[in-house]
């Protein structure tokens, strides 16, 4: 009976935090107990996937998320990012800061522009407590659960888990996209790389790959995602412009200034490496006076990427090479190009974001 009533009171002290707070935000879960439960389910993940064992790739995602979360407008936690090694294409955030982006999705976006968009994303859902919020509104219906653990321990472990496995609503994840994509521009990244992601995803989705969980958690409305991100950019008033004729030939244009990319390689699409170097030259374009010589080119043999400093702006495969024979030919002629859109920008006022 002892044990009953205590049970009892527990659960009457429950419903009545729920009557005189909104149900949404009704703060039954302490900072304390996020970052336990987050990381009870972060050690689940580790145990069931492992983790990547090139430390290469680990202090990159670290590296690029910490800049992210830097600018996330949330400092009461300290946020990890992992590799768990997984071939899966996804990433998914744990509550507390706990940030996870399986191996299969840094093969299938590869740039740090990609990785930006997708890490920004996750870190939205932490910055907003979306699994937080979600777990309170199940409240209403695991009262004993509660009673029973009293906030804390496996209860609340096992909560988070079926929340993060079960998906997001589509309003929290077009608030991830959203602050996605504030967070990779006042971060410093591409603006465009929320764009590239949710659209990359969308061609996924459309192949018949992904999960239904992390980032694919708003299927099945990719298309409607991207208008969304598309609509937010525009805010920006990006410079140069992209014009996409089709999927295989898109032009990065600037008054009389032009660059046209004209195949797609593996699952870039042109358009998507037209974003690339549009977004990079605006990024470039944000920090003032551009340098011609800050224009470089590192070649790989197979392929040669150009930066702008420490900017990505394209990546070139022998396929592009043409006449030039080589990517590394190429993308020096293109750096040249470059440096000659570098004297327009320097005639222009900056605008800045």
């Amino acid at each position: 009976m002892k044990r009953l009533f205590k049970l009892l009171t527990t659960v009457f002290m429950v419903l009545t935090l729920f009557v005189v707070a909104k149900p949404v935000h009704a703060g039954l879960i302490s900072q304390e107990q996020e970052i336990e439960m987050g990381h009870e389910t972060a050690m689940a993940l580790e145990a069931k996937y492992g983790l990547s064992q090139d430390p290469y790739l680990q202090e990159r995602v670290d590296r690029i998320g910490q800049r992210l979360a830097a600018v996330s407008g949330r400092n009461d936690i300290k946020y990890s990012f992992k590799v768990l090694n997984c071939n899966e294409v996804n990433a998914l955030a744990c509550p507390g800061g706990f940030i996870y982006v399986y191996k299969g999705l840094l093969d299938y976006m590869p740039t740090d522009t990609e990785l930006a968009g997708v890490l920004g994303h996750e870190v939205g859902h932490v910055a907003k407590k979306h699994t937080v919020n979600a777990i309170e509104k199940q409240m209403w219906t695991s009262l004993i659960l509660l009673a029973a653990t009293r906030g804390q321990g496996l209860g609340l472990v096992q909560a988070a888990q079926n929340a993060l496995f079960a998906g997001y609503s589509r309003t929290d994840e077009r608030g991830a996209d959203k602050e996605g994509v504030k967070n990779t521009i006042n971060a410093g990244f591409n603006p465009y790389s929320m764009l590239i992601t949710v659209e990359k995803l969308d061609d996924l989705s459309k192949q018949g790959g992904g999960g239904s969980y992390g980032l694919f958690s708003s299927h099945p409305e990719p298309e409607e995602r991207v208008k969304r991100v598309m609509k937010q950019l525009k805010e920006y008033d990006i410079h140069p412009d992209v014009v996409i004729v089709n999927d295989d030939f898109a032009t990065v244009q600037e008054d009389n200034w032009k660059f046209n990319i004209t195949q797609s390689i593996g699952n870039n699409k042109a358009k998507y490496r037209a974003y690339m170097l549009a977004g990079g030259l605006w990024t470039v374009r944000q920090r003032g006076h551009v340098e011609p010589n800050y224009f470089v080119v590192y070649d790989n043999g197979s392929y040669a990427d150009i930066y702008y400093d420490d900017i990505e702006l394209l990546r070139l495969y022998n396929q592009d090479a043409g006449a030039y024979g080589s990517a590394g030919a190429y993308a020096n002629a293109c750096a040249d190009m470059l440096r000659d859109w570098a004297k327009l920008a320097n005639a222009a006022p900056t605008k800045k974001k």
